[in-house]
């Protein structure tokens, strides 16, 4: 027995013996002196291991990391600035930004055209990716996360700044701030997911984007357009942007805007419009969206116009429309949408509705005109109000909107 424990002991100490230690740290000006003393359009590989420090690549290279390469900037300023054109960095961890929003400090900044920035994990970075007035550029398949700070004060996952035609495509990030176009023109942002940030996609002063195939999860706001022009939203699935400023998608001053195909669920409120379209004899086209289990579907901050909603499908919404301030959302279009409220009959079998689909604003509906009692939206108190002005109505209700050929709920879905 003795000597059987003894063998245990003796055996267990040669698995603990056989157990490397992790690799000590290394300097990141290593990699440094192989990019200064790298040709242009060379590739360089460094050795696996933690590199403490920052980076520069200022000539067309690939710089890559294999996945088996971390840089740790130690809290302090950006780890990798890319100044120069062609150039890849792939396959790196990029940690250990410092706070500084006057610097930008970032996991990675690209200062150049045609560079490509694709497999790397950026995480514990006040600012993710950060262009500025830069093109053509492809940001692929980067997993970014900020700093554990306020959300406030988090940086920027992805942004863009006076910076055209890049592609942005199958990131994810999380727990940041926003992910922002500012100034930016005819990029395509397709196939990326963005959760636990404030906004999922900011755009400010951007025109003619391309916004596809993106997830906007549990974000306090999907994707908002604040002056905006041109841009295209479609196909995107967009949920769960609750609080006080939930919404899966807001439109402020923007015109031009396509908004098709998308899922908008399970918001505060699905789509709010503020002076959209704002350029004269412009028009939004709403179409073809499923805007479902929304505290309100569709909102307006105030009675506008030149909105076109056409084809889209509103089920299970608390409120379908609704029109802060008074007025109503009679100057828009409304064509050929599928509402779970309406009440009508299709006899002749086309699937569309006998009679129009009216929305109607009761004098009892307090939060429409009092913004602070939208608190109190889905309380019994406000909704039995609702109810009983429904039902016998305090004065003559007004007429929101009509839908002259709702589509009925029986027409069946193309195969």
């Amino acid at each position: 027995m003795v000597s059987a424990v003894a063998a245990l002991l003796a055996a267990a100490s040669v698995v603990g013996a056989a157990v490397p230690e992790p690799p000590p740290s290394r300097d990141a000006a290593e990699i440094q002196a192989m990019i200064d003393a790298a040709e242009p359009g060379a590739e360089i590989r460094p050795e696996p291991g933690r590199y403490r420090g920052r980076v520069l690549v200022d000539k067309p290279l690939i710089l890559d990391g294999g996945g088996k390469v971390t840089i740790d900037a130690g809290g302090s300023g950006t780890v990798m600035v890319v100044r120069t054109n062609d150039a890849t960095v792939r396959g790196l961890h990029l940690t250990g930004t410092g706070e500084d929003h006057n610097a930008e400090d970032s996991g990675i900044q690209v200062r150049g055209n045609n560079n490509v920035v694709k497999d790397n994990v950026i995480d514990d970075a006040l600012f993710g990716i950060d262009l500025q007035q830069s093109y053509f550029n492809v940001i692929r398949r980067n997993r970014i996360a900020s700093k554990p700070l306020d959300l406030g004060v988090r940086g920027d996952s992805i942004r863009l700044w006076y910076s055209d035609d890049n592609l942005i495509e199958d990131n994810e990030v999380k727990d940041s701030r926003d992910f922002v176009l500012w100034y930016a023109k005819r990029n395509t942002v397709r196939g990326n997911l963005s959760t636990g940030s404030r906004y999922g996609m900011h755009f400010m002063f951007a025109a003619d984007n391309v916004v596809e195939n993106n997830r906007f999860l549990n974000n306090s706001v999907g994707i908002s357009m604040m002056y905006d022009e041109g841009d295209v939203v479609r196909n995107n699935v967009i949920s769960h942007s609750v609080g006080a400023t939930g919404t899966c998608l807001s439109l402020k001053e923007a015109s031009n805007i396509v908004i098709e195909g998308n899922e908008i669920l399970y918001c505060a409120n699905g789509i709010f419009l503020d002076l959209s379209p704002f350029q004269p004899e412009a028009v939004n086209r709403i179409s073809n969206n499923r805007i479902a289990f929304n505290d309100i579907a569709i909102s307006f901050l105030n009675d506008w116009e030149r909105n076109h909603f056409t084809g889209n499908r509103l089920t299970g919404n608390m409120t379908e429309v609704a029109v802060f301030g008074g007025g109503s959302a009679k100057r828009n279009l409304w064509d050929g949408n599928a509402w779970d409220g309406y009440e009508g009959f299709d006899r002749d079998g086309d699937g569309i509705g006998d009679t129009p689909h009216r929305v109607m604003g009761y004098a009892g509906r307090v939060w429409m005109d009092v913004p602070d009692t939208r608190f109190f939206k889905g309380t019994a108190i406000l909704e039995v109000l609702d109810f009983l002005d429904r039902l016998a109505p305090f004065s003559e209700p007004e007429l929101l909107l009509e839908d002259s050929r709702p589509v009925s709920a029986k027409r069946k879905e193309p195969a």
